[in-house]
């Protein structure tokens, strides 16, 4: 799928590092023989990362400070705002955190020797005519705004910019254990009901290993800059049936309650092309939903305490 090879002694820079796909991916820079540097907002130590930094992304003379005093051969930028939430409170966050620190990291990479950049886009983004494509929150439109830089600063600067659009990534040791799958199977393993929405959203589910092969395969395919490239699945599953699956695995004795929170207006559902994906970046996905929410399952069986 990549050429393990290209990223031995290469300095890599990973925004996010601290986070669930970041810490993946350091993970397995640092197998590959990559010198891994982490930026983080807060203060951070230990994980497979050689050197910490911690730097404001959406502050551009530190970011243009940071890429110019380690002028990295690659930057995988994954350092966001996430939240699907639709409130106005939300505009200024994911335009700080998700649009202008991708700004900011462009503009350094095109000042100081022009590293190949992977940025993290996102299956919300809105999709088609620009006039006509509605952004379902402000994640989504900073998100999408953010994208449409990495192309202009390809095209305009040559910054070498590909975009892994993410589906809804699951897997061990997901940070924010109010995401479905983390809240579900500790809810199940604590013995409690977990309060959903309706599950009836179809979502195309991709396991975490499976994104990190996609994001090496993005930073050493040839060819392919200025794309944006889903990474997914390929298939749709509803979130009931998910539920259903780690009900399933875990057999506990509390049942789900789907409708014990409202749904979300403008849930986007769609997915992943992943015959395009290949094409392009000889990637595609191999771990089967069934297997990645058992391996899953088992790492929480593993990691979590009663109490927690």
């Amino acid at each position: 799928m990549f050429d393990a090879g290209h990223f031995a002694g290469k300095t890599v820079l990973v925004t996010g590092a601290s986070g669930f796909i970041g810490a993946h991916l350091c993970r397995r820079l640092g197998e590959l023989g990559s010198e891994v540097h982490g930026v983080s907002r807060s203060p951070q130590t230990g994980g497979r990362v050689d050197r910490w930094w911690q730097v404001q992304l959406d502050d551009e003379p530190a970011t243009r400070t940071l890429i110019g005093d380690l002028r990295p051969d690659i930057i995988f930028h994954l350092a966001s705002f996430v939240s699907g939430k639709r409130d106005l409170s939300c505009v200024s966050t994911a335009l700080h955190g998700n649009l202008l620190s991708t700004v900011n990291l462009l503009t350094g990479a095109a000042e100081y020797g022009q590293p190949r950049v992977v940025l993290t886009g996102s299956l919300e983004e809105p999709e088609g005519e620009i006039d006509s494509a509605v952004p379902v929150s402000p994640y989504a439109a900073a998100k999408g705004a953010a994208s449409l830089y990495g192309r202009l600063f390809y095209a305009l600067y040559g910054v070498p910019v590909v975009t892994a659009r993410l589906f809804m990534v699951y897997g061990p040791d997901q940070k924010d254990r109010s995401k479905l799958v983390p809240y579900v199977i500790l809810s199940l393993l604590k013995g409690e009901s977990p309060k959903l929405m309706s599950g009836t959203r179809e979502v195309d589910w991709v396991y975490v290993d499976d994104v990190v092969d996609a994001y090496l395969a993005l930073a050493s395919k040839p060819g392919i800059e200025g794309q944006a490239i889903d990474v997914g699945s390929g298939e749709l599953t509803a979130v009931r049936d998910v539920v259903g699956q780690l009900f399933g695995i875990v057999s506990p004795g509390a049942l789900p309650e789907f409708g014990g929170v409202a749904d979300r207006p403008l849930e986007r559902v769609r997915v992943a092309d992943t015959a395009r994906s290949f094409g392009l970046a000889g990637w595609r996905p191999s771990t089967p939903l069934a297997d990645g929410l058992r391996k899953t399952v088992d790492w929480y069986r593993h990691h979590t305490s009663a109490d927690q």
